[in-house]
C-alpha cells in the first residue's frame, strides 16, 4: 500500500472536467485507489465521490493505492493531480 500527502495544482483543482479525467485513469488500474480531505475518504473511481471532496487548487489530499498495480497507478496519479 502505498499512502502520500500530495497537493492538488491543478488550476480548477479537482471539479467537474479535471475529475472526470481523473477517474478514467484511476479505472485504468487494478488497485483500489482512495483519496481523501480533511477526513472525508471517497473512491477516486467514483466521480460522484471525487467531487464531493471539492479539492481546489492548493489543498493538500491524501491519495492511497493498494494492489497489484500500485508503483505505477499512483505515480501517474500523483503527476496528474501535482502537475497540471
Amino acid at each position: 500500500m502505498i499512502e502520500k500527502q500530495i497537493e492538488v495544482k491543478l488550476k480548477t483543482g479537482l471539479q467537474a472536467r479535471p475529475a472526470s479525467r481523473f477517474v478514467q485513469e484511476a479505472t485504468r488500474f487494478a488497485s483500489e485507489i482512495y483519496l481523501e480531505k480533511d477526513g472525508k475518504r471517497v473512491n477516486a473511481k467514483s466521480i460522484m465521490g471525487l467531487m464531493s471532496l471539492a479539492a481546489g487548487c492548493g489543498e493538500k489530499v491524501v491519495l492511497s493505492v493498494d494492489g497489484s498495480d500500485e508503483e505505477e497507478a499512483f505515480e501517474q496519479l500523483s503527476k496528474y493531480i501535482e502537475n497540471q
